[in-house]
């Protein structure tokens, strides 16, 4: 079978570690592993049944249609989806036992005109993004309690997202989580889920773990901040982003490299090409920035402007033949660079560098140590 050109190769092994290690650290909060966009690029079938061979109680999908696929692979766990457009169809995530993420009363009548749904109900405790407004709970807590009483729903959850901008501010929104949880009980709601904390506050902040943890980027093996040890907790990156060498040149000083001549060689050298782009998720705005590609196990300097569909890398005068693997990413314990270095090269930040992986990138299931 030929080689992929264009690999992101999956370790199973790694989702699994993580999701163990993480459980044992939030207990006894229940874990709901989150594989929407793809599984953060990874593959959210592989992730998903992955998470759920190490323990997780549940999968958490942004979208109805993300969960649909789920349960069309024959995923059958307890799913929750939480953004939902002005016009939803609910029938088809119902009938497939769906829960779903209520944020105003509209979302409440629509899911009451079912029949009778899980629903697991949001307050903005300071976002300002989708959640109830702290000024409609209220309304929305004492309808909801009306239609569990009489049969048409049932309030599962009730839940809030953290910013994540510093400890005051977090406490802030756990008191207003709090306050809500409260009005709810006085309401008449008995949810039997609160949760609060993404996978920042599930390792740093055991007051926001509540019932349950939505475990997102730490599964796959990544820190949600820079102040957290990802390898001291026992996570490990669970993909590695690679490229076959597709061309190997030899060129004199002073040739310009890639678009705009950005950069020229300051001294004869050899550029191999990988064909990998701003296409499949290597972001240009990497280009000259210090980025670098591991070949052999030697880590090579990525020169010119990212293109579309490929780069070029200085290998000096190292033995780069072509269809040499060129890794990206990976885990930086076998030397690679990481997907936290890329962020570093692309100011942004990790999520969207493995998130950002396109559909031209072959995935690759493995379960074990990456071939690097």
């Amino acid at each position: 079978m030929t080689a992929p050109v264009r690999e992101a190769r999956i370790d199973l092994a790694a989702v699994r570690g993580n999701i163990r290690a993480l459980r044992e650290l939030v207990a006894p909060a229940q874990v709901l592993a989150v594989v929407k966009a793809e599984g953060y690029g990874h593959g959210a079938e592989l992730v998903a049944r992955a998470a759920l061979e190490a323990g997780a109680d549940w999968l958490g999908a942004a979208d109805i249609d993300e969960a649909l696929a789920l349960r069309a692979a024959g995923i059958e766990a307890p799913l929750l989806a939480w953004l939902h457009g002005p016009e939803i169809d609910l029938s088809a995530a119902l009938a497939a036992e769906i829960d779903l993420g209520v944020s105003s009363l509209t979302q409440l009548e629509q899911v009451a005109e079912h029949g009778r749904g899980r629903v697991h109900l949001k307050i903005d405790t300071g976002l300002s993004r989708n959640g109830c407004a702290p000024e409609d709970w209220i309304a929305l807590v004492t309808r909801a309690a009306d239609l569990e009483a009489a049969g048409r729903l049932e309030v599962r959850g009730i839940f809030s997202h953290l910013s994540n901008t510093d400890p005051a501010e977090d406490a802030l929104q756990r008191a207003r989580f709090t306050a809500a949880v409260d009005m709810a009980t006085a309401a008449g709601l008995r949810p039997e889920l609160r949760h609060l904390a993404a996978s920042q506050a599930a390792i740093t902040t055991p007051e926001a773990r509540f019932d349950l943890v939505r475990l997102g980027i730490s599964i796959y093996g990544l820190a949600a901040d820079p102040s957290i040890d990802a390898a001291a907790l026992g996570l490990r990156p669970a993909m590695e982003l690679a490229g076959r060498v597709a061309a190997v040149r030899r060129v004199p000083a002073g040739a310009g490299v890639s678009y705009g001549y950005t950069y020229r060689a300051p001294a004869p050298t050899t550029l191999a090409l990988v064909p990998l782009g701003y296409a499949d998720g290597v972001p240009r705005s990497a280009s000259n920035r210090g980025a670098e590609v591991a070949i052999s196990g030697v880590r090579h300097p990525i020169v010119g402007r990212i293109a579309m569909d490929q780069f070029l890398v200085d290998v000096g005068d190292a033995p780069v033949r072509v269809g040499d693997r060129a890794v990206l990413w990976g885990d930086p314990a076998t030397g690679v660079p990481s997907a936290d270095e890329w962020a570093e090269w692309a100011d942004t930040i990790n999520y969207e560098i493995v998130t950002r992986v396109g559909p031209r990138v072959t995935r690759t299931p493995v379960d074990g140590e990456p071939d690097v």
